[in-house]
């Protein structure tokens, strides 16, 4: 599982890349270890997903290719520089004249099937995609999007603005007497309402009418995707280590209060009980002088009774 995670963290770090497969534009992300890959497609519909370790490759390798018997590791270097460049929007047909297409399902998964030549043989190969969940959608698409919209309309912001201050600079010269040498340079006051009407009405039918735009996501969006992300993933990991240390600085703040407080109130139980202990010797000796006055015993009128009736003083020592 942790790898998995790792697995993840590192394909969320890099950029989609335009890519085209018997005509389907696609945008995808590839992620290659030692014996083991996870891959990401879409085309803004869905998303298809297929992570594979080292027993999975075996297994598919043997099924497809029947006479190799080779480890993970005497084959997997070959698969991945095959298929590098293919998922990276190179051409099909380069790299040793490896082939690539995509079928559809009936299910809605994907599979992409690869051709290339190991040790002088046919190396067939296939990608099991199936539909990711919603979370790996978000995570890797739709949240990094959403937060380079913002990045992107802050920038527009500033442009807009640095314009209106160029405007402003422009006509200060001309009060001044400045005029320009070359007709052609001159350009109107720019008017942020009237320019972004301009700009939605060119635009918005080219979008419409290619999806090539769409899924192109040139290089400096790529750029920009991965500043994000990194970004991001560095303010969560400064959260995780603050979450974690938090907990540590409570213990550390409480365990001094809490040892100072139960020694205040073992030492007011100690003085409680020490104010409380001349009232009850008090007490006692009030009830030793009343009990005697209660329960005085009249004397007997015979001498010899009242000589018997003397307590007898006990004998202390081995013999009673």
């Amino acid at each position: 599982m942790e790898a998995g995670e790792a697995a993840s963290e590192v394909l969320l770090q890099l950029p989609w890349l335009p890519m085209n497969i018997s005509g389907c534009q696609l945008l995808t992300k590839s992620w290659f270890g030692e014996t083991t890959y996870h891959l990401l497609l879409t085309d803004t519909h869905c998303v298809w997903e297929e992570r594979a370790g080292s027993l999975d490759i075996q297994k598919r390798a043997q099924e497809l290719n029947r006479r190799l018997r080779a480890p993970v590791e005497a084959f997997f270097t070959h698969l991945c520089q095959v298929a590098r460049p293919c998922l990276s929007g190179s051409d099909s047909q380069s790299d040793g004249g490896a082939q690539i297409s995509l079928i559809r399902q009936d299910d809605g998964n994907l599979r992409v099937k690869l051709k290339s030549e190991l040790a002088g043989l046919p190396f067939y190969w296939e990608f099991h995609c199936s539909l990711s969940p919603v979370t790996v959608a978000c995570a890797q698409l739709v949240r990094p999007l959403l937060a380079m919209n913002h990045l992107l309309q802050r920038q527009v912001m500033d442009l807009e603005d640095l314009l209106v201050r160029k405007d402003a600079e422009i006509q200060d010269y001309k009060e001044n007497g400045a005029s320009l040498s070359r007709e052609r340079l001159q350009t109107s006051v720019f008017e942020e309402q009237t320019f972004r009407n301009d700009f939605m009405a060119k635009t918005l039918p080219l979008l419409s009418s290619d999806q090539q735009l769409v899924l192109n996501f040139h290089a400096d969006l790529q750029n920009l995707y991965a500043a994000v992300v990194q970004h991001s993933n560095s303010r969560r990991r400064k959260r995780k280590l603050s979450e974690e240390e938090r907990p540590a600085a409570e213990d550390a703040d409480v365990s001094p209060q809490a040892v100072a407080e139960g020694v205040t109130t073992t030492e007011t139980g100690e003085d409680k009980q020490q104010r409380q202990s001349p009232q009850a010797d008090a007490e006692e000796s009030k009830m030793a002088d009343r009990t005697p006055t209660k329960q005085v015993p009249l004397l007997p009128s015979d001498p010899a009774e009242r000589a018997s009736s003397k307590p007898k003083k006990k004998k202390v020592g081995l013999f009673r």
